[in-house]
């Protein structure tokens, strides 16, 4: 910790040195922990982060938007909308209107702002007149509502974490009417980790949020050398649970002689019928096939509720496998036989499942001077942290958003619980 705080002291003595005293504008500092599970903290108690924690408020999980999944879930916590009213309704789904399937390994669709509705924080300042910056948070590298943030990065998962936080100190020296009061950040670590290794490997896991907690401490220590309010809110998107490999489902073969286009794999995929009147028949026949997985009529479920705009992208049948089960094709089962071998181990970490199950709760804390200290609140839905942001900011608060300020608004300093 001590040795990474050496790096940053040359540049938090030139931040300090040149920026004005302690102003009444506060600052948002908002960090994504992407697949940081709702119970890591409690296992593993990382230093600066519990001391963030205890210092702070914290709730007992974030619950996620259904599917559990990276893209859904960062853009809901950034637009205040669930999946299925803000667009990304998974992390690949097909776009009859388009006639495009969107993918997040596609980079020109990525930053294309078509798919990308609702009204994200950044884009949310930006149009009242404060700067925002993100490093590599969902959609901020795609122009919504003709928008970006004054300051944001293509995503490269190469860039170190030291590099990234290094950015929030360059960024905060900047002249006041330069400087970014909306930070976004993404950190892949725990995600990366618990995929290749599952959740409950405490030897890795372990290793790797230690390293992850000593970066982010240089981070907290530096930002109480500058005299800014800046509030930190540390969320997650999901969380993770086990898959053996003897758990995976062949997706080819249960769709095999099915005549849909089937998008997505592992906790969800989407079946989109050509013809309208084959979906009564095509469902019932996947019906007929057995095994530890639900089909279901996209009106039938339970999700995936209250949406016009997008009810497009979400197909016509939908297949859900059961906790721990996996639908994968076939590059999936060379691909899992692969990494088993390379990592000497047959059991996977996934997520996308229903967020019932606590093993996909993420985690939020938050931390500053407008934030009350040492407390703990209950479980509340992920896309309530962006009405609260906005309250702190002092941004209006869209009228179709699905957050509600009432649920966070308590943890505010100089507001009665």
């Amino acid at each position: 910790m001590h040795r990474i705080l050496l790096l940053f002291f040359p540049l938090i003595f030139a931040v300090t040195s040149i920026l004005p005293a302690q102003s009444n504008e506060p600052y948002v500092i908002l960090i994504s922990l992407d697949g940081y599970r709702y119970d890591y903290s409690e296992r593993f108690q990382p230093e600066n982060i519990s001391k963030l924690i205890s210092s702070g408020t914290a709730a007992q999980a974030l619950i996620p938007s259904f599917p559990t999944k990276t893209f859904p879930n960062h853009y809901t916590i950034a637009t205040g909308m669930k999946p299925e009213n803000h667009g990304l309704v998974n992390n690949s789904f097909f776009e009859p209107e388009k006639d495009q399937t969107y993918s997040i390994r596609d980079r020109s669709i990525v930053e294309d702002g078509y798919w990308y509705g609702g009204t994200p924080l950044w884009v949310l300042a930006e149009q009242n007149g404060i700067k925002a910056a993100s490093y590599y948070f969902v959609g901020s590298e795609a122009p919504v509502s003709g928008v970006h943030p004054s300051y944001y990065y293509t995503y490269d998962a190469s860039i170190p974490n030291l590099t990234r936080i290094s950015k929030v100190f360059e960024w905060l020296m900047l002249p006041e009417d330069e400087r970014p009061r909306l930070i976004s950040m993404y950190f892949s670590d725990m995600d990366d980790i618990g995929h290749r290794y599952g959740p409950d490997n405490d030897e890795e896991l372990g290793k790797r949020l230690l390293k992850l907690d000593r970066e982010l401490g240089a981070l907290f220590e530096g930002l109480k050398s500058l005299e800014l309010d800046v509030n930190i809110f540390i969320v997650s998107d999901h969380g993770m649970t086990n898959v053996p490999r003897e758990n995976l489902l062949d997706l080819d073969q249960l769709t095999d002689g099915i005549n849909a286009k089937v998008v997505n794999n592992g906790a969800l995929a989407h079946l989109y019928v050509d013809n309208p009147l084959e979906i009564e028949e095509i469902y019932l026949k996947l019906n007929t096939r057995e095994g530890p997985f639900k089909i279901s009529k996209v009106q039938d479920q339970e999700y995936y509720k209250n949406t016009t705009t997008y009810k497009n992208r979400l197909g016509d049948i939908l297949i859900l496998p059961d906790l721990g089960f996996y639908l994968a094709t076939a590059q999936d089962m060379v691909k899992y036989q692969n990494r088993s071998a390379m990592f000497k181990t047959n059991i996977f970490g996934e997520h996308g499942y229903s967020p019932r199950y606590k093993e996909m709760h993420g985690i939020f804390y938050a931390n500053g001077p407008k934030i009350k200290k040492g407390k703990e609140i209950p479980a509340f839905e992920n896309f309530h942290v962006y009405p609260l942001i906005c309250k702190i900011l002092d941004l209006p608060i869209p009228n179709d958003i699905d957050g509600d300020l009432d649920v966070l608004e308590s943890i505010l300093e100089n507001v009665q619980d």
